[in-house]
């Protein structure tokens, strides 16, 4: 019998967690990684898993592939925990991209139109900015208002925002690549621990991200969307919803507008969840988490650590 726990939530990671051999482990054992990203490659036309297990000419760090890999990775993971355990988790929250995986898992959308709907979103984001011209960088150690206040005072003419509140003291900025420039110095001026220049190509969650949003608009009025059989938390306004049009607009904005992490899991902690489970590759939603909220926090990547949550969970 199914169970809905409603102190268990899962969380899906969004890019940059993507690596060459990712899930490997997992495919040797379990059937439901192949098959998924079957389905995938499928989709779009082209070998996803090779581009994850290869990575030939680097396509693994193309946006228009790292998006639907992730997707896959995510969705994979959770065919496979659903197949073992009749625990499920009643709430969903994914990162930027992982947003549209919760939205997958949570089935307000089918596989396929998701992963034909992300491809289009990364290929969207790469051509809104030429290379060069935007850029992103992790701010650490100062408070989210100073961040945001810096950002004002260097725009300037340009654009430079406060767009992943990822965790007490890790805020990220995304613009125009001068202007990111300008507010890194200004943050290193006021104290900032680290300042990092990110290896994206893309300038994520800000403005100059509104006309690939537009345009993904298009792609979105165009598939089938369903309320979610899990409550799924938005990143845009910390709220779930069941209407398709909500949900449509929402993810449009998601495009230009900032991640709220912070606040995400905050309200879950709130509503009762003590169990918050990163589902995918990697375990970067588990490092920033554990800043967040005093709760256990686990990640599924490979059979041990699904093995020790199927142990945990089912004592």
């Amino acid at each position: 019998m199914i169970t809905q726990a409603s102190n268990l939530a899962f969380t899906f990671p969004g890019q940059g967690s993507q690596s060459v051999g990712m899930l490997d482990n997992l495919e040797k054992i379990y059937p439901e990684v192949k098959r998924v990203f079957e389905r995938a490659s499928d989709a779009l036309g082209k070998d996803l898993w090779t581009i994850v297990s290869k990575n030939p000419n680097n396509e693994l760090d193309q946006t228009q592939n790292t998006q639907p890999v992730m997707l896959a990775a995510g969705f994979a993971v959770w065919e496979i925990w659903c197949r073992l355990s009749s625990l499920r988790p009643a709430w969903m929250a994914g990162h930027s991209l992982g947003e549209y995986t919760a939205m997958v898992c949570s089935e307000a959308m089918s596989f396929e139109d998701g992963i034909r709907l992300v491809a289009a979103r990364g290929q969207l984001m790469q051509n809104a900015v030429p290379d060069g011209i935007g850029a992103m960088a992790a701010i650490l150690g100062l408070d989210d208002h100073d961040v945001i206040k810096i950002c004002a005072e260097a725009a300037g003419e340009e654009i430079v925002s406060a767009v992943n509140f990822n965790s007490q003291g890790q805020v990220v900025i995304a613009g125009h690549a001068q202007a990111v420039n300008r507010a890194m110095l200004a943050a290193k001026t006021a104290g900032a621990k680290r300042v990092l220049l990110l290896p994206v190509s893309v300038p994520s969650h800000c403005a100059l991200m509104e006309p690939a949003a537009e345009q993904l608009a298009d792609y979105l009025s165009s598939i089938a969307i369903d309320a979610p059989k899990t409550t799924s938390i938005h990143n845009v306004d910390v709220a779930s919803h069941n209407s398709p049009d909500i949900i449509r607009d929402v993810l449009k904005k998601q495009l230009y507008k900032p991640v709220r992490w912070v606040d995400t899991i905050k309200f879950m902690h709130k509503q009762g969840v003590t169990t918050f489970v990163e589902c995918g590759p990697g375990k970067v939603l588990v490092g920033l988490n554990r800043r967040i909220a005093k709760a256990e926090h686990a990640a599924i990547y490979d059979p041990e650590t699904l093995e020790n949550l199927l142990e945990l969970l089912n004592d």
